[in-house]
């Protein structure tokens, strides 16, 4: 089976994909994303969980081929494959999620707990990245969940981007990203779109384009 995981993405299938939908190299694919930090019974941090559903373009090239029943739907077993291979593409950045703690960086585990809905001709992932060690939060913490390199734009709703489900007296202020000026922006979109990674004079600049999120606790 062709490699469609969200990083996988070599120079003919970035062709194909954007054959369906042309877009600019970066960003290439559009997220729209939830998240949900967990605690436990003492207050600590546990898990954080993720839901990404990805623009229609994705969605249609990644799970062609996938109808295996040819009823028009996509059941759990036939996206397993696929949500295997998109969680596995995701480790090698870290699957864009940055915790830290003060100036300490939290941990994050592979997910054990994943998988893959398809509704509205969009496709959702859906995933559980376990914290190494449970950890208490105590005044200061960050998550930042971002593509560093800008192949991935995520979004956040206005309100609940991120639940804290279980916490103490605890409140999490969203950052949305900030606006950078048309002639960067004009550089990103001319960029091969075969190109993953960023010149290096352009990753300062689309550093502002993250979105994190400040978590305090008393």
């Amino acid at each position: 089976m062709r490699m469609r995981g969200l990083i996988a993405l070599t120079a003919s299938k970035i062709i194909a994909l954007t054959a369906i939908s042309p877009a600019t190299a970066h960003p290439h694919v559009f997220v729209d994303a939830q998240a949900e930090m967990r605690f436990d019974a003492d207050g600590r941090v546990v898990e954080i969980h993720h839901a990404w559903k990805f623009d229609a373009a994705f969605s249609a090239y990644a799970t062609q081929g996938l109808d295996a029943d040819g009823d028009g739907t996509f059941s759990e077993a036939e996206l397993k494959p696929l949500a295997q291979e998109n969680v596995e593409s995701l480790r090698d950045f870290d699957f864009f999620s940055y915790f830290t703690i003060g100036s300490d960086k939290v941990a994050l585990l592979p997910p054990q707990k994943y998988w893959l809905e398809y509704q509205g001709e969009r496709l959702t992932l859906f995933f559980t990245l376990p914290v190494e060690k449970p950890v208490a939060i105590g005044s200061k913490a960050m998550l930042e969940i971002f593509d560093r390199e800008y192949f991935v734009e995520f979004g956040f709703p206005e309100h609940g981007a991120l639940l804290l489900e279980g916490a103490p007296a605890c409140s999490a202020r969203h950052h949305p990203p900030e606006s950078i000026d048309p002639q960067t922006m004009a550089i990103l979109g001319s960029l091969p779109q075969e190109q993953r990674e960023l010149p290096s004079d352009l990753v300062q600049a689309v550093s502002a384009l993250a979105n994190y999120f400040a978590i305090t606790c008393r």
